[in-house]
């Protein structure tokens, strides 16, 4: 069952994550539908829809392809420590009206996908990069 997501609480959270985290999630979208779906990023596509969980996987590799052995430097410095930050920049973004939610779409979707101490260990990074 879906829950109603709390926007007053999401638009507070989201104000510790600066607007390079809101480009990053943006890109990550791109990159996400290019890994699940196929197809070149930012291609325009047909409506598909991305899980949280698929999110999370696919803003993980991007961080690595972009920022190697810092990706998870960056994404702290970000304020981005765990994957439910990355579901407060997506809800902050729905409630902006950036992107749209499906129905059965919900915060906890984005809750302990990976353990980012783990996802961004240097041998994790090395394995990947």
């Amino acid at each position: 069952m879906s829950t109603s997501p709390d926007f007053a609480t999401i638009r507070q959270l989201a104000r510790r994550h600066p607007e390079a985290a809101f480009n990053f999630v943006r890109d990550g979208l791109a990159h996400a539908v290019s890994m699940v779906h196929g197809g070149e990023p930012g291609a325009s596509a047909p409506t598909t829809h991305i899980s949280g969980a698929q999110l999370c996987l696919a803003l993980r590799s991007l961080a690595i392809e972009r920022f190697g052995m810092l990706a998870g430097a960056v994404l702290r410095k970000w304020g981005i420590e765990r994957t439910d930050d990355f579901g407060v920049i997506v809800y902050a973004m729905i409630d902006r009206g950036e992107i749209r939610q499906s129905a059965s779409d919900q915060p906890e979707d984005f809750s302990r996908v990976f353990d980012f101490d783990e996802a961004f260990s240097l041998d994790a990074v090395k394995d990947l990069a």
